[in-house]
C-alpha cells in the first residue's frame, strides 16, 4: 500500500450487506441489550448495564479507566475488577466490540446477532464505525478455511482518517 493512497477494502462490492437494524442512540441500544438479555436468560445486573450505558453514551471508544473514572464519580467505590467483569460480560455476549488497536470499547449495533465485524478507526478523533457487510467476515473465514485454518475470533481494524477529520 502507498502513503495517502485510499485502497477498497472489497473490490467487487458496489453496497455492503447491511444488517436490517442500527440502535442509533444510546437508550434503544440498552433497551434492545435488555431484551437480547431476557431472550437468552442472561442476568444484565445493575452495574452491567451502567457500564453498558457509559459505553452507549459514549458515542466513540471508550477506554476502561475512563469508565472506571465515570463509576467513581457516581459511586466513590469502584474498583478496575468490577469494570472489567462487567465488560467481559458484555463482550462475551456480543454487546460491545473491544478495539484491541486502541485498547477501547464500543456499544454493538446489532446486539442480538452474534457477529464479527471490521472498524474503521479515525486516528484524528478516535471515532469508530462498524462496517456492517457480512461478506467480509464471510471472505476471512473462507480463506482461513482454505489454509485449513480454524478461526476462533476475528479482529479487524482499519486505521485512518474519517470524512469529518478530512474535511479539516
Amino acid at each position: 500500500m502507498m502513503a495517502g493512497k485510499e485502497i477498497p477494502l472489497s473490490h467487487t462490492a458496489d453496497k455492503p450487506h447491511v444488517h436490517h437494524h442500527h440502535h442509533e442512540d444510546a437508550q434503544s441500544f440498552v433497551r434492545a441489550v435488555e431484551h437480547a438479555s431476557e431472550e437468552r436468560g442472561l442476568r444484565l445486573t445493575p452495574l452491567r448495564k451502567e457500564v453498558l450505558e457509559l459505553v452507549a453514551a459514549a458515542g466513540k471508544p471508550v477506554k476502561a479507566y475512563d469508565l472506571l473514572d465515570q463509576l467513581r464519580e457516581r459511586h466513590g467505590n469502584a474498583a478496575p475488577p468490577t469494570v472489567y467483569r462487567a465488560l467481559d460480560f458484555l463482550l462475551e455476549h456480543g454487546f460491545i466490540h473491544k478495539l484491541e488497536s486502541i485498547n477501547a470499547f464500543v456499544s454493538c449495533h446489532h446486539p442480538a446477532e452474534a457477529h464479527q465485524v471490521p472498524f474503521l478507526i479515525c486516528d484524528n478523533c478516535s471515532s469508530a464505525q462498524e462496517v456492517c457487510d457480512e461478506r467480509v467476515a464471510e471472505l476471512i473465514e473462507a480463506q482461513a478455511r482454505a489454509f485449513g485454518f480454524r478461526p476462533q475470533a476475528q479482529t479487524l481494524e482499519v486505521h485512518g482518517l474519517c470524512k469529518n477529520c478530512r474535511k479539516s
